[in-house]
């Protein structure tokens, strides 16, 4: 799927030479499947998120959405001009910010500003829809592969499919925070309405090299991704979030050493992630892992804001939902017989 994204993203350099449009950069897979785990056996959904660049002439700044009743951080990208006066940006480029503007109607290709954003700022909606005509323009790029398109205001989904299998791919978008592994991203947020100049942050692809993190220092045999599976599987449509065993998963591999999780203590795991989700659930609380963890791995860099933030309480809708509260306690006394 990243390969596929990547042709995508090589054939849409050429498309996309001389205008001022967003600069998809290689795709990364990110969530579940890429992790090496699914909650579902059939119909997985490949999630990838393609990071944007600004154009020639034009700077990104993320501004966070300090008022906003959103739950989360949320960001919104304002798009400014620079001066390229110098010709560093190309000499055959005009300034965006000293040409006259009849001078750059006639021989230049319109700002960003003038495409894809609403005000200042990039546009969600506006993004999604000039990402699905770039992948029509450069369909060469599924050579073998037949694309349908699926309606989506915040990603671009589509089914992917050949003569024998078929799959579902959602694109998201991002802009990076500085050179760590932190996006803002077209992501819907858990509310209703998303304003289309909201770009959530997500963790997805921190979280991705978490799990390569373990891996990397895990038994070969490990079983940690066999007790992830089949505990999202087992809580599927209750109460309980495919995210939330993620997040105790996860915090439990930051805290037992990786031998702990040879297959024999598959069992022991199980038992240990359980508990961990009962106490949790007790306390109604389950911190985030990646939002104020000070003990995330060094070699992942995170800006410095993220790990010194209050952790965000996964579980504070059961706080204020007592019928909630007491229906997951009754699901994981189920799932304990």
């Amino acid at each position: 799927v990243t390969a596929l994204m990547d042709n995508v993203a090589f054939i849409s350099r050429h498309i996309l030479a001389r205008t001022f449009y967003p600069l998809p950069q290689k795709a990364i897979g990110v969530g579940s499947a890429f992790e090496g785990w699914s909650p579902q056996q059939l119909d997985v959904l490949y999630q990838v998120l393609v990071p944007l660049t600004p154009p020639p002439g034009h700077t990104f700044q993320l501004e966070q959405d300090t008022v906003g009743q959103m739950p989360g951080r949320n960001f919104r990208i304002r798009v400014k001009q620079v001066c390229t006066c110098t010709g560093e940006q190309g000499e055959d480029m005009l300034c965006f910010l000293h040409h006259p503007e009849e001078e750059l109607r006639a021989n230049q290709q319109p700002s960003l500003l003038h495409t894809l954003c609403t005000g200042s700022y990039l546009d969600v909606h506006k993004t999604v829809r000039w990402f699905n005509h770039l992948l029509s323009e450069a369909s060469v790029a599924f050579h073998g592969w037949h694309l349908l398109l699926l309606p989506s205001r915040r990603s671009c989904k589509m089914l992917l499919s050949d003569n024998e299998n078929s799959f579902k791919v959602e694109v998201l978008f991002g802009v990076q925070e500085g050179d760590s592994e932190i996006y803002v991203t077209s992501q819907p947020t858990e509310t209703p309405f998303t304003p289309r100049t909201v770009w959530p942050e997500t963790y997805s692809v921190a979280e991705l090299k978490f799990f390569g993190h373990i891996a990397r220092s895990a038994p070969r045999n490990s079983c940690h991704l066999k007790c992830l599976q089949f505990l999202a599987r087992a809580l599927l449509g209750t109460r309980f979030s495919t995210y939330s065993v993620k997040t105790v998963m996860m915090h439990l591999l930051n805290t037992l050493p990786v031998s702990q999780w040879a297959s024999r203590h598959f069992l022991d795991r199980l038992g240990d992630i359980i508990h961990f989700l009962n106490r949790s659930l007790l306390e109604k609380r389950l911190d985030h892992f990646v939002l104020g963890n000070q003990r995330f791995p060094q070699e992942i860099v995170m800006p410095m804001d993220i790990q010194t933030v209050e952790p965000p309480n996964l579980f504070h809708h059961l706080e204020q939902n007592p019928a909630a509260h007491t229906t997951a306690m009754k699901e994981l006394c189920i799932l304990q017989m």
